[in-house]
């Protein structure tokens, strides 16, 4: 679980969370539905709490690590 990530980095959607949310200037909620489990993206950044900005197909998003695998 202590897994790290650096900017840049490609990594899976190992499980969904509850929802999601954008990592935008106005971040908004988004079902899980929006996202696919196996789903591949690129860190593009991290934020406190070990949540990391991840590029997905669909948009940018706040994921924790607990979440993604590295590619």
């Amino acid at each position: 679980m202590g897994q790290s990530f650096s900017v840049g980095d490609r990594v899976r959607l190992i499980e969904l969370p509850a929802y999601v949310k954008t990592a935008e200037p106005m971040p908004m909620l988004r079902p899980p539905s929006v996202l696919t489990l196996g789903e591949e993206g690129i860190i593009l950044g991290q934020q406190p709490g070990n949540y990391w900005v991840v590029r997905l197909e669909r948009g940018s998003f706040l994921l924790e690590a607990k979440y993604l695998e590295r590619v």
